[in-house]
């Protein structure tokens, strides 16, 4: 095995891995935001699941005779950087941040792990296309938007920056890597330019979908 394809996929769980454990910590303060015991209940129970992702991973590094907080370490201040750079103030913005942000950052991570083998693109995929936050935070954005119309201008707006800190937050996760991803991509001749016009296409269509203008 090359040292190529021994590094991709511990240094892409390691990244999905703590980008598992940054979800649980912001579900369990977006909870606090929620503006009813249902909503706040609903949230702390995807927080679990994200723990539950989590714990699969770092299960799998731990096989592959890695420590995940090793693993994970050189990712820590490119990912808070995102989160503490976006951090919502209310539930609209927190569920938008879910629906939006989240959404084209697993986008592309899982482009990057269709690259590898399995059994590793196929854990990497069932953690990050895990849809059930995503439907949440739809319905709750479209419930605003029904409730008061003139949130979607607002919502609108900082979904463009989120995204657009999003893809700041891949240039820094790059800087980060300890340069495995970053060959593997490489590798495969992927078109980046073309990989974030789908992302971006993406984005638009997932923002059509809820009321809100890309």
């Amino acid at each position: 095995m090359s040292a190529l394809s021994e590094h991709a996929p511990v240094d892409l769980l390691g990244l999905v891995a703590y980008g598992e454990l940054l979800a649980f910590d912001r579900l369990a303060a977006d909870a606090r935001l929620a503006p009813d015991l249902r909503r706040r209940a609903a949230l702390s129970e995807l927080a679990a699941a994200e723990i539950g992702n989590y714990r699969r991973l770092a299960d799998q590094l731990t096989a592959l005779g890695v420590a995940p907080e090793e693993v994970m370490e050189p990712y820590v201040a490119a990912l808070r950087a995102y989160h503490d750079s976006t951090e919502p103030r209310d539930w609209p913005e927190a569920v938008t941040k879910a629906y939006v942000g989240d959404a084209i950052t697993d986008d592309f991570l899982g482009e990057i792990a269709e690259r590898l083998d399995e059994p590793y693109r196929g854990l990497i995929g069932d953690v990050l296309h895990e849809s059930r936050y995503a439907e949440f935070a739809a319905a709750e954005i479209r419930a605003a938007i029904e409730t008061d119309p003139r949130v979607a201008n607002r919502l609108s707006m900082w979904a463009r920056r989120l995204v657009g800190e999003a893809l700041s937050q891949a240039g820094r996760v790059a800087a980060a890597d300890r340069g495995a991803l970053t060959a593997l991509i490489s590798r495969d001749g992927l078109d980046v330019p073309a990989l974030f016009r789908e992302l971006t296409s993406r984005h638009a269509a997932r923002m059509a979908a809820v009321g809100l203008n890309n």
